[in-house]
């Protein structure tokens, strides 16, 4: 039977590593890896590229309901199919925030004909739906709950160590964390209102009060046997309480806090290098590398979180936290790559293998047949500038624009169709959720077996 598509001559990132094969698709999945002639509809060449499974951002803000003056759900995703980003799960901290059914179920209306990618919608925490979190997780489209325990963008908080335990109880599946301390939040606001410079933000955010939070979570996952995802971790001091968790915990670092430094982005940038946790010195900076490369990290998301510039104007710390990174996520870590920091093996378990694994996602993350066929091709020798005029974010900036970086998305290609090509974006929207295994989560023995580069 004839192909829908025939991908030729790239060399594909399989689960056993880079390997020049052809990939061969029908009705909106992988049917075929291999060498050898096949009749297909249409035969894309992609010689010269290298062919990722497509990149999944585990952490996005899109802001719709609610905020859709900085971002929509449509705007958002067409900044990540631009970036080579084929599937997103998006955060509940909307206004209202997504903690019910309802609110759940009307997220994935509005995205319905409106995203460009697959998509699905995380369910929030707070100190109202707790006893209801195992019936939330289960619903369709959601990659399970986030909780947040340091009070950030939006209304969501479960704060006192009784309600963080009776969350992590209430449920199976693993949960996404945002982990800073808010008692000691609230004890140092004083530094950043007395300083009145984003310099002093990873000095009232400081370290500690991310690692006594991690501290804690950690304590309280063992004691009810619940895996937790720790979002954008920041500290030299987590990642060491991380390696010793190993058999409930996964993380996530972001781009951002791979690239940037304290103080140096604070000088540069003002507060649009504000966000939570903070970007901190070189030191941990260094750690979070470290972890990268050890194979501690599981995964790298974007924590795109945008506000406009008038917003980011606001005098510190009125101003808000976040910057948009969904579009920039993938450029960034291929420029990384090119300067050897990590291989493109290992960049692949963080951002395709990684998100799908730790949530269960289903037929996402692999080149292996009966998979999804979610592609994202890129030229590793392609060097271009960020420029504001490729971002599609409502929002219109980027902390890194002006930067030229080495390695570029060409193609994204979702279910078998091209979304993206060489900048254009291409159709209607077409995205839909993800499915999702319910068992439990963090079943280690699941690890990809994609090998762990440098």
């Amino acid at each position: 039977m004839q192909l829908d598509l025939l991908l030729r001559d790239g060399t594909v990132l399989t689960s056993l590593g880079a390997a020049r094969v052809d990939i061969g698709i029908r009705a909106g999945r992988i049917e075929w890896v291999g060498t050898g002639d096949r009749a297909a509809r249409e035969v894309l060449s992609v010689k010269g590229l290298h062919v990722l499974p497509g990149v999944i951002d585990s952490q996005v803000h899109f802001r719709e309901p609610g905020a859709e003056h900085k971002e929509d759900l449509q705007t958002g995703s067409r900044a990540a199919v631009l970036g080579g980003v084929a599937t997103v799960y998006e955060m509940p901290n909307t206004e209202p925030a997504t903690s019910t059914p309802d609110a759940l179920a009307d997220k994935l209306e509005r995205a319905r004909g409106r995203m460009w990618c697959d998509h699905a919608f995380f369910v929030g925490a707070r100190p109202d739906n707790l006893d209801r979190l195992g019936e939330l997780e289960r619903l369709p489209g959601t990659p399970g709950v986030k909780m947040f325990l340091g009070r950030s963008t939006g209304g969501l908080l479960v704060q006192d160590e009784s309600a963080i335990r009776s969350a992590l109880a209430h449920g199976r599946r693993r949960m996404a964390v945002h982990s800073e301390d808010q008692a000691r939040l609230d004890e140092r606001h004083h530094l950043a209102r007395e300083a009145g410079h984003p310099r002093a933000h990873p000095d009232w955010r400081d370290a500690e009060t991310a690692r006594r939070s991690t501290e804690r979570l950690l304590r309280l996952s063992s004691e009810t046997g619940r895996p937790v995802h720790v979002l954008h971790v920041t500290t030299a001091e987590e990642v060491e309480l991380l390696a010793a968790a190993r058999s409930l915990a996964t993380f996530e670092v972001t781009p951002q806090h791979l690239t940037l430094a304290a103080p140096d982005c604070y000088e540069e940038l003002g507060t649009f290098a504000q966000m939570n946790p903070p970007i901190r010195e070189a030191r941990h900076r260094e750690a979070l590398w470290e972890a990268v490369r050890s194979g501690l990290v599981d995964v790298i998301g974007s924590d795109h979180a945008p506000h406009t510039r008038d917003e980011k104007a606001r005098p510190y710390p009125e101003s808000p936290a976040g910057m948009p990174g969904v579009q920039t996520l993938l450029p960034l870590m291929l420029d990384h790559v090119s300067q050897g920091r990590l291989s493109l093996e290992r960049l692949v378990e963080l951002v395709c293998s990684g998100p799908a694994r730790i949530y269960g996602a289903r037929r996402k993350g692999r080149i292996e047949p009966g998979y999804d066929a979610d592609f994202t091709i890129v030229d590793l020798e392609t060097e271009r500038r960020v420029e504001e005029s490729w971002l599609a974010s409502r929002c219109g900036w980027s902390p890194f624009t002006g930067r030229t970086l080495r390695g570029w998305p060409i193609f994204t290609i979702i279910r078998g169709h091209q979304v993206m090509r060489d900048g254009e974006v291409l159709g209607d929207p077409s995205g839909v959720p993800v499915e999702f295994d319910l068992g439990d989560s963090g079943d280690r023995s699941a690890v990809d077996r994609v090998p762990v580069g440098a």
